[in-house]
């Protein structure tokens, strides 16, 4: 079977479930493809997939990595890659995210809208690849034109769906209540431990980025709640049918 994507998804914690969605797939594990790493973390099952969403021929990874595992940005980054290689033009990013803002709940969806790095390595570091400039500008990093069709779905399906800016931390420690109030205070509405390197160098690469969160938890500065992985991936699990929802009808309309 041959397909030929022109959109990819990436698929964080306890998002892997939107892969049953996909139709006519055929799967890679990461251990069989030459340099890929292999995630290390529970809830990435570690699969590359091609297959069909929304009627359009996509590829999707079930399964990203994570700086905190221990892997350079290099490698972190180096299925985005691959994806430019194989002729990705428009890449899904979702993540399991801590919420800050205090009009968020448990569950919602937040699409990103900025982000703020602050991961301690860039992954675009070091020599220059030509997909690319040496400086590339960030205005826009998360495609605008993406974000309106996301809300204009959402709407017309009764999806509730907030807008925010993703701060991007190392991890792996959930952040402790001065960090979620630093990071709140600094202009972010959810943090987590992943999507900026990808989307950073997908971006250089001249794909565009439609990003989505699910929010697993709070961490508001007047209530700190204590957070475990196992608790993430439940509200991610809950949440993921209306995240499904938006991104195949996006996918579709594309």
């Amino acid at each position: 079977m041959t397909t030929k994507p022109e959109t990819a998804i990436i698929l964080g914690t306890g998002l892997g479930q939107l892969a049953t969605e996909i139709t006519d797939s055929y799967e890679f594990s990461y251990s069989d493809i030459p340099n890929f790493p292999v995630s290390t973390v529970e809830g990435h099952s570690g699969k590359l997939i091609f297959g069909k969403l929304g009627g359009k021929d996509i590829m999707a990874m079930q399964g990203r990595f994570h700086y905190y595992e221990g892997y350079s940005m290099k490698d972190v980054t180096f299925p985005i890659r691959v994806m430019y290689e194989l002729g990705i033009k428009t890449l899904f990013v979702s993540n399991a995210s801590g919420g800050m803002n205090p009009e968020f709940k448990i569950g919602d969806l937040m699409i990103i809208t900025d982000h703020i790095n602050f991961f301690p390595e860039h992954p675009l570091r070091g020599k220059n690849f030509p997909t690319g400039p040496r400086f590339p500008d960030m205005h826009e990093t998360y495609d605008h034109a993406l974000i309106k069709e996301a809300d204009q779905i959402a709407e017309e399906k009764g999806i509730r769906v907030m807008h925010g800016v993703y701060v991007g931390v190392q991890g792996p420690t959930f952040e402790t209540p001065a960090e979620y109030k630093m990071y709140h205070r600094l202009g972010g509405d959810a943090v987590g431990m992943s999507t900026v390197p990808e989307v950073i160098v997908a971006h250089h690469c001249g794909i565009r980025t439609f990003g989505i969160s699910i929010i697993t938890d709070l961490g508001l500065e007047d209530t700190p709640v204590e957070v475990s992985h196992e608790e993430v991936q439940v509200a991610a699990n809950n949440a993921q049918p209306l995240m499904t929802e938006i991104m195949r009808e996006m996918i579709r309309r594309a």
